[in-house]
């Protein structure tokens, strides 16, 4: 499942994302209201988690932005006040879910679990791709079985194209993905990753396909 985490407090959005990634998620994280309020108009998300007190734009804006789209992907809201007021005004806002801080990290995926249940999301620890196997919860990749050693930023470079298998990705995605949101790194950076991923991939019968100033698309043979 692709679960977006907008939480300004560092700490505990990496402490989330590591537990969830853990999980077999693929996970992004955003710091700011504004910021998340653009990614979220542009990108799409099984779940997200979402702090109320953010800069630039408030938490519960940026729910209400979403809803007013037409936006229906389930959030929970993060929130440090405790009073029932503000309670019921996130969830009339549109949420579907609330912790209040500080919560346990069990507690928060046990309400992911229920909530992907009442939703009906699908997750599944792994995604076959002809004679490719990706375990979400391991990370690891396997050709009929036996395991293709793959560094770090290519696995990364894998992961993203999976999670949005069947749509183009564009380098900027794969980039936020491997480096980190807003890492100050060129797009030409990610060019390598692809090419030695498309040779690696090219024994089992997946296809990276380039769509020219748009970005990539990752494609089964036959």
């Amino acid at each position: 499942m692709r679960i977006v985490i907008i939480e300004d407090n560092v700490t505990l959005s990496n402490a989330i994302a590591y537990r969830l990634r853990d999980r077999g998620h693929a996970v992004d994280v955003l710091h700011d209201g504004l910021e998340a309020d653009t990614y979220l108009r542009n990108e799409g998300a099984d779940l997200i988690v979402l702090d109320i007190n953010l800069p630039s734009m408030s938490g519960l804006d940026v729910l209400h932005a979403l809803r007013q789209r037409g936006g229906h992907t389930p959030v929970i809201l993060l929130t440090a006040r405790i009073e029932t007021s503000d309670r019921v005004l996130g969830l009339d806002r549109g949420a579907d879910d609330y912790l209040v801080k500080p919560f346990e990290m069990d507690e928060l995926e046990a309400r992911i679990r229920a909530l992907s249940r009442r939703k009906n999301l699908e997750y599944s620890p792994k995604e076959t791709l002809g004679r490719l196997i990706f375990d979400r919860s391991t990370r690891q990749v396997t050709v009929d079985g036996l395991p293709l050693d793959l560094p770090r930023k290519e696995l990364a470079t894998l992961e993203c194209l999976i999670e949005r298998k069947g749509r183009l990705v564009s380098k900027s995605q794969i980039i936020d993905h491997v480096y980190g949101i807003g890492a100050d790194v060129d797009d030409t950076a990610i060019e390598p990753h692809i090419s030695r991923l498309r040779r690696r991939l090219a024994q089992c019968g997946v296809q990276i396909k380039t769509a020219r100033g748009l970005g990539y698309l990752l494609e089964v043979e036959g």
